[in-house]
């Protein structure tokens, strides 16, 4: 042991000191980590904002206005979500494996959000405006949150472009400032004295608008031509991107239906306390996202699969300790975080918290692995995984929750999200056979 101790130390340069320089060189001062450590430090400022956000939006314009404003929100949310097909995802595939496609994926990029976004908006618009008691909103309201859908697309895309040439501080940068330009413009208003629903949130879009030209700004310095259109591009594009979308879409339904079978099943109170647990779970869940978020370019861009598979392991081998010591933490101060945040009547949500923290680790581990897949190009048995995972959860929980109540929801994503990371574990594996060692 002493033997193996002394080589170690040899070969990293003699002495303890000299080994915590070395280690600090390659792990703590890597691009890799400084970009994964500014990447998770906006994400926390953007939830402060967030609620900044939150209760400037309910104080000034109070329930009813609160909930047009959500309403709002929720479409062009939704617009977004259900609009990009998987595109952000194939925008950084394609854009980090071949810078010079850049110019071809914004052409494609503005007429996919402008004239298909556009289009589709003006059409639920018409339909709207036809059918009005279906229509969740009325009037000039109706009219922005349309509106965002374009841009928020256009937003999302030429974001994801530059995360895939890894310009990474520029991606912090404009999010950050988006959310900032956000509640100023709010603030403004409020001071004018110019306060209604329309135009508090049109604070947000014209934010969302000047964000998207700073994107494309930013974009425009590595153009070495005038973004056009590329329809064999697109067609990839959206092969690729689909895969994308519907491992996306099964994931969120996996991350989210037992809430909603918890509020039919065990009624509202209940699931109120389990929105807290899935809440927390997700702020834990939120590193390594951030991980596989900065990862998937990195490896999208390197040529060879064994070096991918290579820089995968490496990433593994030190986020996975961090995410398991991160649960551990969480898991300890989960009750009086709890008590301090939400007060003694939100302590229930507590024990389905922690049951939720096993799975959320092997989910985080998971994260980041299945980077590796969706490097080599998306494998579509990642779809039917997260698929048959949701279905999985969705039976398992008609048993669970009427028995064990939340508890019992948290132990059955915990087990589904367990499912998902052995299957994905043994995807890697057969891909690694066959794509570095045959």
């Amino acid at each position: 042991m002493k033997k193996k101790i002394d080589t170690f130390v040899a070969i990293y340069g003699g002495s303890l000191g000299q080994i915590g320089l070395t280690f600090y060189r390659r792990v703590v001062a890597s691009d890799f980590t400084l970009k994964v450590a500014e990447t998770f430090a906006t994400k926390i400022l953007i939830i402060v904002i967030g609620l900044v956000t939150t209760v400037i939006v309910a104080r000034v314009l109070g329930p009813e206005g609160r909930g047009l404003y959500s309403v709002a929100t929720a479409i062009g949310a939704v617009g977004v979500q259900f609009g990009n097909l998987g595109l952000q995802t194939s925008n950084t595939y394609y854009v980090a494996k071949n810078r010079e496609l850049l110019p071809e994926l914004v052409g494609n990029t503005l007429i996919i959000s402008f004239i298909l976004g556009g289009l589709v908006s003006l059409l639920v618009w018409i339909f709207f405006e036809v059918n009005p008691n279906l229509s969740p909103l009325q009037g000039r309201i109706l009219v922005l949150a349309l509106a965002w859908i374009p841009f928020g697309l256009a937003y999302m895309l030429l974001q994801n472009l530059l995360i895939g040439i890894q310009e990474v501080r520029s991606y912090n940068l404009i999010e950050l400032i988006s959310k900032i330009l956000s509640v100023c413009f709010m603030v403004l208003s409020i001071f004018l004295k110019y306060v209604s629903v329309e135009i508090i949130f049109s604070a947000g879009l014209i934010a969302l608008i000047i964000s998207s030209i700073w994107v494309l700004w930013r974009l425009q310095k590595y153009l070495d031509c005038f973004p056009f259109s590329s329809l064999s591009l697109f067609k990839d594009n959206i092969k690729f991107g689909i895969k994308a979308y519907l491992a996306a879409l099964f994931a969120f339904l996996l991350l989210r239906l037992d809430l909603i079978m918890v509020k039919y099943m065990l009624g509202a109170e209940q699931a109120g306390y389990y929105s807290i647990a899935t809440t927390m779970a997700d702020m834990v869940f939120m590193l390594p996202v951030v991980v596989g978020t900065i990862l998937f370019p990195k490896l999208s861009a390197m040529p060879a699969n064994k070096e991918k598979w290579e820089y995968t392991k490496r990433v593994t081998r030190l986020a996975g300790p961090m995410i398991v010591f991160l649960t551990f933490i969480a898991a300890l101060l989960a009750k009086p975080i709890v008590r301090l945040l939400f007060g003694e009547a939100f302590l229930p949500s507590v024990p389905a918290f922690i049951w939720l923290l096993p799975g959320i680790t092997f989910l985080g581990i998971q994260v980041i692995i299945v980077q590796f897949l969706n490097s080599i190009g998306f494998p579509k048995v990642t779809v039917v995984i997260w698929g048959i995972a949701t279905l999985l959860n969705v039976f398992l929980n008609l048993w669970a929750i009427p028995i064990y109540g939340i508890c019992g929801a948290s132990l059955v994503s915990s087990f589904s999200y367990f499912a998902v990371f052995i299957f994905i574990m043994l995807i890697v594996k057969n891909s690694v056979t066959q794509k570095i060692f045959d």
